[in-house]
Formats: structure tokens, C-alpha cells, sequence
């Protein structure tokens, strides 16, 4: 908690899982933070070792920021705390989310029983962000960009149109831009919601 505690550094850590990000990309996906604040943060996160800044080279040019080998390490971190904090019983996965946040759930989430050898490689279009999902064998990898020869495409305008096939069972033709709505359908049962947390105290 005294490296990742303060207000917002949770969030700005989740949102370089998936590598680096220029600051107002950052500031875009967290709703209500403001630019002193992320910049604190930011500056708080890099004193600690957690996240470093670099130029990317000619023709971008800017200033991005990524965590370091060792801020990496914590995902698996935001993982069991992800898988914990969804059996709240005030969880409502029909609220707004950002792509990061949705990728890291579909890993998250995902249950290999439920998929059996199921393999594919999934495009995710969110806005003007591209995200792929792929199995291959048991591994997952999720990450930024465009992928070749994609089983399905999915396209939202935002991230809570595809949580809302994936957790909340809204109907897939509305995000089927590319591939087959059985494969779908099915990739749809893969991610199944734990039960609720009791809300009354336990017994000793």
C-alpha cells in the first residue's frame, strides 16, 4: 500500500499492463482524474520503480510512460484482485470500464475448463483502440493491435459493449463484425461470474 495505495495509482498501473501509453491516453481512460493529479502520480510511480519514461523514435516522437520489468510483475496481482472484488455483491458489470480494464478480465475471467481445447485468435476493435485475445494450446495472450487472419472480430464503440455479451448477456450479433456467431456464442461461455460474496458476517 505505500507503493500502490494512494488514490488513482491502482488505476494508472492497470492501465499500463498492456504496455506504454502516452500521458493523455492515460488521462482518457480514467474518467475523473485530473491532469495534476495523474502527473503527482505518475511522478510518485516512476520514484518508486514502477514506472519509467521514454521518447518513442521518429515519426511519433513522444513521451510515453511504461512500467518497468519489476512493475510488470505485479499483474498477477491485479488478477487475484480482480477475481476478488467481482464477488461483491454490489458488482455491476454493466458499468462503464475502460478496454484495458476489459482485457485484463477476459484473462482474468477466463475458465479453462469451460473452454477445453477451444483456440482462436480474436480481434477486439474498441473505439479507435485495437486489442487481440488469443489462445493457443493454454496460454492466453492479450495485448494492443491489429493481428492477422483473426477467427472473429468483435468491434464496440466502447468496452462495456462487449462485457455486456460477455457478462451480462446481451445478444453477440452486436458486436460480430467478422467470423462466426456460434464460435461466438460460445467464446461467450467461457468467462463465468463467481458466485456472490455472502453480505451477512460469516460464523467462527
Amino acid at each position: 500500500m505505500d507503493l500502490i495505495g494512494d488514490r488513482w495509482a491502482m488505476p494508472v498501473v492497470r492501465e499500463l499492463l498492456l504496455g506504454p501509453r502516452r500521458f493523455g491516453d492515460i488521462k482518457a481512460s480514467l474518467r475523473g482524474i485530473s491532469a495534476n493529479v495523474l502527473t503527482q502520480r505518475l511522478g510518485e510511480l516512476e520514484q518508486a520503480g514502477l514506472v519509467t519514461k521514454r521518447k518513442l523514435p521518429p515519426p511519433a516522437s513522444v513521451q510515453v510512460y511504461e512500467l518497468t520489468s519489476w512493475g510488470y510483475e505485479s499483474a498477477p496481482v491485479f488478477q487475484a484482485m480482480g477475481r476478488w472484488a467481482v464477488r461483491s455483491p454490489r458488482h455491476d458489470p454493466t458499468k462503464p470500464f475502460s478496454p484495458v480494464s476489459l482485457m485484463l478480465s477476459l484473462r482474468t475471467m477466463f475458465s479453462p475448463r469451460a473452454a477445453g481445447d477451444f483456440a482462436a485468435r480474436i480481434q477486439l476493435l474498441l473505439g479507435d483502440e485495437d486489442f487481440f485475445w488469443i489462445r493457443e494450446g493454454q496460454d492466453i495472450r492479450i495485448g494492443r493491435g491489429a493481428i492477422e487472419r483473426p477467427d472473429l472480430v468483435l468491434r464496440g464503440e466502447s468496452a462495456s459493449d462487449i462485457a455486456a455479451v460477455m457478462y451480462g448477456g446481451a445478444p453477440p450479433e452486436s458486436i460480430l463484425a467478422e467470423g462466426d456467431v456460434g464460435s461466438l456464442r460460445r467464446f461467450a461461455t467461457f468467462f463465468p461470474m463467481p458466485e456472490k460474496a455472502a453480505a451477512s458476517p460469516s460464523k467462527a
